[in-house]
């Protein structure tokens, strides 16, 4: 398991050095797992072998949000202090960025000539 996951996250390290290397605007752990991805199609034995523990890593992964659920308990002063800054935050982000969407989609569909009127 331990050699597994060393492969796992060797493949990740070599994402994180070429995105970084190559200045990519793509992070290194996509790189890693594209770079993971083609090595199981090189080596379909390579996927056979880290199975079973990508298997149970992937069991546990709520695990992995346990370090920021206590992130914010032990900050939880400062978060009820900057509470409704943050949800006006999230609350205006969310809005705009819905309205940015649909903007775009209206103005694609005026560049396209498609007025959203079906063509069949």
């Amino acid at each position: 398991m331990i050699l597994n996951i060393a492969i796992i996250l060797g493949f990740q390290l070599a994402g994180e050095v070429l995105a970084r290397a190559l200045a990519l605007p793509v992070p290194g752990p996509v790189i890693g797992m594209a770079l993971l991805l083609a090595g199981f199609l090189i080596r379909p034995k390579l996927a056979e072998r880290v199975l079973p523990t990508s298997q149970g890593i992937l069991k546990h992964l709520s695990l992995l949000f346990v370090p920021a659920g206590v992130g914010v308990i032990s900050h939880a002063e400062a978060l009820g202090q900057s509470g409704p800054a943050l949800l006006a935050a999230l609350v205006g982000s969310t809005v705009l960025a819905l309205a940015a969407g649909a903007l775009t989609f209206v103005g694609l569909a005026r560049l396209t000539g498609d007025g959203g009127k079906d063509s069949a």
